[in-house]
């Protein structure tokens, strides 16, 4: 059984900073492409932020381009995503992926083969 186990998220006020962290339990999820979605209250589940296998291309929403940053360590089979510049309109369920195929399908479906159970992000203005 596949785990994607996050980190704790919290509370910040505008303007601030938190990073996420997701520890995949098998290491064939190395070669995986990684990334990060988060669901509103009242809202869909959007993609925030991917990473291909290698970690040498990332791609971002438009709402978190400039602020977020992807990145993994295949060492520690572990992807993070700090945040910074946070806004109220951040504030969502934060949920780790994992997907066996491209960075691209990532990013453009909502169908990844693993996902987290998810983590609490709240924005206070």
């Amino acid at each position: 059984q596949v785990q994607l186990v996050e980190s704790e998220g919290g509370l910040v006020q505008a303007g601030g900073s938190l990073r996420l962290s997701c520890a995949a339990s098998r290491r064939t999820l190395r070669s995986y492409a990684m990334g990060w979605f988060r669901q509103a209250p009242g809202k869909e589940r959007e993609f925030v932020a991917g990473i291909n296998w290698s970690g040498d291309t990332a791609y971002y929403a438009d709402s978190v381009k400039g602020r977020f940053t992807i990145s993994r360590d295949n060492a520690k089979s572990t992807v993070y995503l700090q945040m910074n510049s946070l806004e109220p309109e951040d504030t969502a369920v934060y949920y780790c992926a994992a997907d066996s195929g491209s960075l691209r399908k990532l990013y453009s479906t909502n169908t990844s083969d693993y996902w987290g159970q998810g983590t609490q992000v709240t924005v206070s203005s």
